[in-house]
């Protein structure tokens, strides 16, 4: 099929290559000149695993191309996928659909045939009825224009392997055309056997923030525990594992750390909550928001730990390195990065910061210019009084503990994130405190 993607931002662009990788023309369009340049000079902007090699891969056969000409996308497509942003609203508890609005004003008036506009952004329950009567009432092709609402369900620094290989996919539709364009555009994925809902558009649109929401509640609740292994003494990693293997709970996505961060989980909740509450659900939003608190907290939690762990040495004047500036692996992304909070918290109660991250350096710099990078993992620790892990690269669970040893001051490592073998750094002659492990 020949597809346009409007918006080339986290969710765009990993869309675009993968519909490409698919066996589609694509075309995708963004307001930005010198990002559609690097993308169609086959560069990548952001940076998740797999994501670069695509985007060279089929910008250079032709495949897949970019422009900031949206006629020249409505002329050349049958299906519209929009992959805008809906950042959170300025009230912090709601989507702000602008984008998505825009999006629709901007296609619409040059759309004169038949042709499907596919949602992926998420959006508060009832928006694809508003978009429909929107994009119907601007398009020359009037009814003939159907509306699909298909969220993403991607993880980032996984983009690439979600998008081409899901584990379901949803539409919420209201035509047989509508239905008929999903299947043909997600035909060869749909041909391995993965799952395809087809509901109504209330229900995909609740589907991806219930999803994210019912993740939350899991991080936090094991973040919950956590504390409370910390004071009664427990541990909280095999706790993990002791309720993982009731295949009721399962143990992914119940890994207890600094929380979570990134650009969808956040304020997925925020939303969803705030759903709850404007669909007269209390108790639901009581139970989200119960949620959100703990994750709040984490920032402290860490803090916390890393005072406790210094010992008589303040926290002012520290040197101290951070491991981990993107809010997981595998991504570039430090939008609501708990790493990345963390680093400041410990900057401004006078700490000498220093950032390492294998790939989010760069990002980081834009949003926290006042903090110290590096992008050498190893000088990074250089006459530290602590390490502090933050976000869980494998970079850092293959690092050798004893020759970083000789390079800091004090051989501390506070694992914010449970991610290290404590016996392998304790072996190797350091000091190891972990989130939900008490100091024994």
């Amino acid at each position: 099929m020949r597809v346009s993607v409007i918006g080339c931002g986290h969710l765009g662009i990993p869309h675009a290559a993968a519909m490409a990788e698919l066996g589609h023309e694509v075309i995708g369009v963004d307001v930005d000149q010198a990002k559609v340049d690097r993308l169609n000079a086959g560069e990548c902007p952001i940076y998740e695993t797999g994501l670069p090699e695509l985007i060279a891969r089929h910008t250079a056969s032709g495949r897949l191309r970019f422009t900031t000409d949206i006629h020249a996308a409505a002329t050349f497509a049958e299906l519209h996928f929009i992959g805008v942003g809906t950042p959170i609203d300025a009230d912090g508890r709601s989507y702000d659909t602008r984008q998505v609005y825009g999006a629709i004003r901007q296609l619409a008036p040059h759309l004169d045939r038949p042709c499907t506009i596919v949602g992926k952004s998420t959006v508060t329950v009832g928006t694809t009825s508003q978009v429909t009567t929107l994009a119907q009432r601007l398009a020359p092709a009037g009814k003939t224009v159907d509306i699909v609402w298909n969220p993403e369900f991607l993880r980032e620094g996984h983009a690439v392997e979600d998008t081409l290989r899901p584990d379901r996919i949803i539409a919420g539709l209201t035509t047989a055309e509508g239905e008929k364009a999903i299947r043909a555009v997600y035909a060869p994925i749909l041909d391995t056997g993965v799952p395809i809902f087809i509901t109504d558009p209330q229900t995909a649109e609740l589907a991806k923030g219930a999803a994210n929401s019912f993740l939350g509640l899991k991080i936090s609740f094991i973040n919950g525990v956590a504390d409370m292994c910390e004071t009664a003494g427990g541990d909280v990693s095999k706790l993990v594992e002791i309720l993982g293997i009731d295949p009721r709970i399962g143990s992914g996505g119940m890994h207890p750390g600094i929380g979570y961060g990134g650009g969808c989980l956040p304020k997925d909740v925020r939303a969803f909550t705030a759903s709850a509450r404007q669909l007269g659900a209390d108790q639901a939003a009581t139970l989200l928001r119960a949620a959100e608190e703990i994750n709040e907290c984490r920032t402290d939690v860490a803090l916390r730990l890393t005072t406790r762990a210094l010992g008589d040495r303040p926290v002012k004047g520290a040197r101290i390195t951070v491991w981990g500036a993107a809010f997981k692996p595998g991504t570039n992304d430090v939008r609501e990065s708990p790493a990345l909070a963390l680093a400041q918290a410990l900057q401004q109660a006078g700490a000498h910061v220093t950032v390492h991250d294998p790939q989010a350096v760069h990002t980081a710099m834009q949003r926290n210019p006042e903090l110290d990078y590096t992008n050498d993992l190893v000088q990074s620790v250089d006459r530290a009084h602590a390490v502090v892990l933050g976000t869980e690269w494998p970079e850092y669970r293959q690092a050798d503990p004893e020759a970083l040893r000789g390079r800091v001051a004090d051989p501390l490592m506070i694992d914010c994130r449970t991610t290290l073998d404590a016996a392998r750094w304790r072996t190797a002659g350091w000091t190891m405190h972990q989130i939900g492990r008490s100091e024994k």
